[in-house]
């Protein structure tokens, strides 16, 4: 089943830094056995656009679309067997202590 997980920020992160995960290994060890498919950190907020269209008109904002404290910094497309896998596969990821991570199942590409 493929997850998307959206990498966030959060204003209150952990603050012990006992056995601090590394992103990079995290990175290695997904990639090597086949759960992270795709993935990458993001521009700041401040170069994102938020289109919409109203009443047939084009309206573009600069900045994300809400604003709040929390950011999303990235995302990974994740294929795990299920749930469960999926969030121990978060769970690892070091923004779970520095910052947030929301797991989404893509609707309609489950097997």
């Amino acid at each position: 089943m493929k997850y998307l997980m959206f990498v966030c920020t959060d204003p209150e992160p952990d603050t012990d830094p006992t056995n601090e995960p590394d992103i990079h290994v995290w990175v290695a060890d997904n990639d090597a056995r086949g759960r992270r498919l795709q993935g990458s950190e993001l521009a700041p907020a401040s170069a994102a656009t938020t289109v919409r269209v109203r009443r047939g008109e084009l309206l573009l904002s600069d900045g994300p679309f809400a604003e709040t404290q929390e950011v999303i910094v990235g995302f990974d497309l994740l294929e795990c067997a299920d749930l469960d896998e999926a969030v121990e596969v978060a769970r690892a990821h070091p923004m779970a202590r520095a910052g947030r991570l929301e797991l989404r199942p893509l609707a309609g590409l489950r097997p």
